[in-house]
C-alpha cells in the first residue's frame, strides 16, 4: 500500500512567503548577522498599552475558559458597533463570529460555502493563502486577468466565471498591490455577483490603511438589502489595525443568518472557541480603535512616503501603492527573474523580499480537488514584494541595498540566469 498523501492538501504547494521567510532564518543562522526583512508583513509597532492590560487582567481574573464558538457576546458587541460607526455595515452579534486570526475566519467562511464542484474567482496575482484556502475548501480556483495597474475589470471577470461559479473574493486594499477599490468600482463588482448569484467575499485586512482615497466596506452598499438576501460576507483582522499579530484575533461578519448558522458549525469542527484572554484584549483594542488606527496608518504612511519613493524615482515602480502594506517592483531591467533576484540579494544584500511570481500561481486542478500541476503568470516574472511596515531604519537600508544590488546588476541585465 502506497504511502503518498493523496488528499487535495497533500498537492498544494507550499506558499511563496513561508519559503521566503525560512530562507531569511536560515541566512541569519550561517552568517550570524541579521537579515534585513521585508518580506513579511509584521509591523514595527506594538499594540496600545490597554490592549496587554486586558489581556493579562483577563488571565489574572481567571478568564481563562471557554466561550462559546461564536466568541464573546462583549467582543461580538463591539464589532458590530465599530462596523456601523466605521464602515457603514448593517450587521448583527447573531450574524458576526469571532476567529483566531481572520486568517481563520476566511478559511472557515470558504468550508461554509464550498460545494462539490464549484468555482471561486481570485485575481491573478493574489494572496497565495486565498488560494490554498480554496482549495483546501474544496473549490477549484478559476484565475482572472487583472487590468492597468493590477486592477480588477467586470467584463474580465464576468468572461472568466462558469455556471460552476459561487463565490467571488474582493480584497481592498489588495495584498500584494497595494490597489484601493473606490466605491463605484466595488458597486459593479457587486452588482455583478448579484447578478449572477455569487456569494462575495470581502477581506478587509486593512482598512486603515489608506493613503489615497477611501475605504469602502463591501457590505456597506447591501444597508437597504433585506438580510435574507444580502451575499457579503466580510472579514476582518485585529493584526494590521491594532499591531496584534501574534495575538491571532479577527471576526466574520456574515451576510445573513442562515450563512452565520452554517459558518458556527464549521467553527465548531475547527476551533471550539478562540482564546477568551486574546478577546478581552481585542475588546480593549475596539474601545481605543480610532486613535490606534490612526496613530498606525501614520507610521506606515510614513515609511511609504520616505523609504519608496527613491524606488520610484529609479523606475522600479509606477507609484506609491495607495493602501495596504505592500509594494510590487518590476526588477526586470536587472535581467534577473524573481526568485534568482530575491535568492540574490538576500545572499549578497543580506535584504529579504519575496518573489513576485509565487503571488501569481495557476494551478491544475483535477475533479478531485487536488492540484496536478502548477505554473505562474509570465508577466509576474519579474516581481517582487516588497513590506513597508517595518522599523523605518531597517526599511530605507533594505532599499538602498535593493538600488545598490540593482545598479550592481547594470541594466543590462549581467548575471541573468534566464
Amino acid at each position: 500500500m502506497s504511502s503518498d498523501i493523496l488528499s487535495a492538501a497533500g498537492s498544494i504547494p507550499s506558499s511563496c512567503l513561508h519559503r521566503i521567510f525560512r530562507a531569511a532564518e536560515a541566512k541569519e543562522e550561517e552568517s550570524g548577522t541579521e537579515v534585513v526583512k521585508l518580506h513579511v508583513g509584521d509591523p514595527y509597532f506594538d499594540p496600545a498599552d490597554n490592549v496587554a492590560d486586558a489581556f493579562v487582567d483577563a488571565v489574572r481574573r481567571g478568564e481563562t475558559k471557554y466561550t462559546g464558538v461564536e466568541g464573546l457576546p462583549e467582543l461580538r458587541a463591539a464589532a458590530v458597533e465599530k462596523l456601523r460607526l466605521d464602515n457603514g455595515v448593517d450587521s448583527a452579534v447573531s450574524r458576526l463570529l469571532i476567529s483566531p486570526g481572520s486568517c481563520q475566519g476566511l478559511a472557515a467562511l470558504l468550508q461554509s460555502l464550498a460545494e462539490p464542484g464549484a468555482e471561486i474567482l481570485l485575481p491573478e496575482l493574489h494572496w497565495p493563502v486565498h488560494l490554498q484556502q480554496s482549495v483546501l475548501a474544496g473549490f477549484r480556483p478559476v484565475l482572472y486577468a487583472l487590468g492597468d495597474n493590477f486592477r480588477p475589470d467586470p467584463a474580465t471577470i464576468a468572461a472568466a466565471a462558469t455556471p460552476r461559479t459561487r463565490v467571488l473574493v474582493i480584497n481592498s486594499p489588495a495584498n500584494p498591490t497595494g490597489v484601493v477599490l473606490d466605491r463605484d468600482e466595488i458597486a459593479a463588482l457587486l452588482e455583478l455577483a448579484r447578478a449572477r448569484g455569487w456569494h462575495v467575499i470581502s477581506d478587509e485586512a486593512y482598512e486603515h490603511f489608506l493613503y489615497e482615497g477611501e475605504h469602502v466596506s463591501v457590505a456597506s452598499l447591501e444597508r437597504d438589502v433585506p438580510v435574507a438576501e444580502r451575499i457579503v460576507h466580510s472579514v476582518f483582522s485585529f493584526s494590521k489595525s491594532f499591531a496584534m499579530t501574534g495575538y491571532r484575533l479577527g471576526y466574520v461578519a456574515l451576510a445573513n443568518d442562515h450563512a452565520a448558522d452554517v459558518m458556527k458549525v464549521t467553527q465548531e469542527a475547527n476551533i471550539i472557541g478562540t482564546s477568551t484572554p486574546v478577546q478581552y484584549a481585542g475588546i480593549a483594542a475596539l474601545e481605543t480603535r480610532a486613535d490606534a488606527a490612526a496613530t498606525n496608518r501614520k507610521l506606515v504612511q510614513r515609511n511609504r512616503d520616505v523609504a519608496l519613493s527613491p524606488l520610484v524615482r529609479a523606475g522600479l515602480m509606477n507609484e506609491l501603492p495607495a493602501g495596504g502594506w505592500y509594494a510590487m517592483l518590476d526588477v526586470a531591467r536587472t535581467g534577473l527573474d524573481a526568485e534568482t533576484f530575491a535568492t540574490r540579494l538576500l545572499e549578497r544584500k543580506g535584504v529579504a523580499v519575496v518573489p513576485g511570481n509565487g503571488f501569481a500561481m495557476r494551478p491544475d486542478v483535477d475533479e478531485q480537488g487536488r492540484i496536478r500541476s502548477h505554473d505562474f503568470a509570465p508577466w509576474a516574472r519579474h516581481l517582487v514584494r516588497v513590506a513597508f511596515c517595518v522599523d523605518p531604519a531597517s526599511l530605507e537600508s533594505g532599499v538602498r541595498k535593493i538600488l545598490e544590488f540593482v545598479d550592481e546588476c547594470g541594466d543590462a541585465g549581467a548575471g541573468s540566469s534566464r
